[in-house]
């Protein structure tokens, strides 16, 4: 899997795509990505690798589902949801976050025809939530600010795929939702926006990137054209937002309606800002509070932004 060093300062200058940039030939990247809109970058890849490399996304359902393929190496890379990192990487699981994905992506959805206007007419209602989401720490930390706790509600675990439809049949009367499910609920006349629940200290942070810790600390060529990719890809996305609703339509089969309210609530990104690690140890903070880790990761390892700030200086 070894990258010439022209692969390296060229991705790290974010020009990946030259005749006289070489990859080892026959080198096939395995990226992990969600079934979800916020992680559409992924999907965009193909068209930003080196010369010699190629790429296989392969789309997980689940934020844990796809941090355990980064453990296990069945994936080289993979973007999902800074809960499921920071509860690999507090167990010591070698999962090493060396980009950004997304912010936003997330929304509190109600039946349009019941009685949930605010946050706390959640109480004693039955509310979806995937268990180790992201969301669940974001819902759970603005129930704590309006002084409520998640047992002032029923917790019901519910995939993010199904939300929408549980909550049209009747299952649930809310749920704490990815994107396309907030978007799919509101077309379809059956849902409303309680909320963004945006205003917490974790502001609008979501979806990480991240490798395997012994790829970042072994093999920086590879995560440095890989991350290039990445940025390149993030911002083709967020400038050309018809294409990515095209592309969520024929990879994930996404309906387009709800996609083109959806995307207004993504923000695809790559950079691993200051604002984003201090949010990162904000929201690590909440999930020891609410005893959903046991300890705080190693930082050092767990976040490794070097691969970030050297793309950001040829920005």
């Amino acid at each position: 899997m070894s990258l010439d060093r022209r692969t390296l300062l060229a991705a790290s200058a974010g020009v990946l795509a030259t005749p006289a940039i070489v990859a080892a030939q026959g080198t096939r990247v395995k990226m992990g990505a969600l079934r979800l809109i916020h992680s559409i970058t992924p999907f965009f890849y193909e068209r930003f690798m080196p010369e010699g490399m190629t790429v296989e996304v392969i789309p997980f359902e689940s934020p844990t589902e796809g941090k355990n393929a980064v453990v296990t190496r069945s994936v080289e890379f993979g973007a999902f949801g800074i809960a499921a990192g920071i509860l690999g990487a507090a167990a010591r699981e070698p999962v090493t976050v060396i980009g950004s994905c997304c912010d936003k992506g997330m929304a509190i959805v109600a039946r349009k025809d019941g009685p949930i206007n605010t946050l706390a007419d959640l109480r004693g209602k039955r509310v979806g939530i995937w268990p180790g989401s992201t969301q669940e720490v974001f819902v759970r930390e603005r129930l704590r600010m309006e002084g409520m706790t998640i047992r002032d509600i029923t917790n019901i675990r519910v995939s993010f795929s199904e939300m929408h439809a549980a909550l049209a049949r009747g299952d649930l009367d809310a749920y704490v939702g990815a994107e396309p499910g907030p978007g799919i609920s509101i077309v379809s006349g059956i849902g409303k926006i309680v909320e963004f629940p945006y205003s917490t200290a974790m502001g609008t942070l979501n979806m990480v990137f991240a490798t395997h810790y012994e790829t970042a600390q072994r093999n920086p060529t590879l995560c440095a054209a890989m991350l290039g990719v990445h940025r390149r890809a993030s911002e083709f996305a967020s400038a050309n937002r018809a294409a990515a609703i095209e592309m969520a339509v024929q990879r994930l089969g996404m309906q387009r309606p709800a996609l083109e309210i959806s995307i207004e609530n993504v923000e695809l990104n790559w950079k691993m800002t200051p604002e984003m690690v201090e949010r990162s140890r904000t929201y690590t903070q909440h999930m020891l509070e609410l005893q959903q880790i046991r300890a705080v990761p190693d930082f050092n390892t767990f976040f490794t932004t070097r691969y970030s700030d050297e793309l950001a200086r040829t920005a």
